[in-house]
């Protein structure tokens, strides 16, 4: 698990990356190059992609690279469920006749392939006449722990839609912060991952799915996936 942080999870299906700050030195065994810099301070990844055709999945992984530079890799469709992964949990069941279901993910990876934190939403809704009938949005959040009751934690979530019934247009959106204590930071002051999750459904055009997050602390080789189907 130490080899987890000397590498920076963050990735996304759309893409705009702010990096606020600049890559730090590592202070870790080494020295000249050795020690070059391979953690960032103060990341912020944004990006949005549109809702997938029926029975398909839309994702996208962006990875930390070299000088804090985002890697990002191809937006990809794939079979509805086979992005499904154990992180996201159960699926939630096929929409009833007549009605529409959105499902995002917004996952934080390190190097290790071991998922952080993640924020998932499921968006449900029914349309008539060119309007959004009745809609609803869902959140649950999940994160990593380690052995002995350390690791990252819960800090505060919250979710909301700006209209649920009778709407020309819904915007849906959840919040999911997360801080770490734990081997690589017993004082809890170094790392912090807040996801952003947003869709707006348009009961003439569709939806879109975009994402947000932001990292207090980051190394080269983390990486962020998200989608939505």
């Amino acid at each position: 698990m130490a080899k987890r942080m000397v590498s920076v999870l963050a990735a996304a299906v759309a893409l705009v990356g702010v990096f606020g700050g600049s890559a730090v030195a590592e202070t870790g065994e080494g020295s000249g190059e050795a020690q070059a810099a391979k953690s960032c301070a103060n990341v912020k990844l944004s990006g949005s992609l549109p809702a997938p055709p029926a029975g398909m999945a839309v994702q996208q992984q962006v990875t930390i690279g070299d000088d804090c530079k985002p890697e990002l890799g191809p937006v990809r469709y794939v079979p509805a469920g086979s992005a499904a992964k154990a992180g996201k949990g159960a699926r939630t069941g096929a929409a009833a006749a007549g009605a529409h279901q959105l499902r995002t993910w917004s996952e934080m990876y390190d190097c290790c392939n071991i998922r952080m934190t993640g924020l998932y939403t499921t968006a449900t809704w029914d349309t008539a006449s060119g309007h959004v009938v009745n809609a609803a949005t869902q959140a649950r959040q999940e994160w990593n722990r380690e052995p002995w009751n350390a690791g990252w934690s819960l800090l505060s979530s919250s979710k909301k839609d700006d209209c649920t019934a009778d709407c020309a247009v819904v915007n849906s959106e959840a919040h999911a912060s997360f801080t770490y204590a734990g081997i690589f930071d017993p004082f809890g002051t170094v790392y912090a991952n807040t996801h952003h999750s947003y869709v707006r459904i348009d009961a003439g055009s569709g939806a879109v799915c975009r994402f947000d997050v932001e990292l207090k602390q980051t190394f080269i080789g983390w990486n962020w996936r998200r989608g939505c189907e």
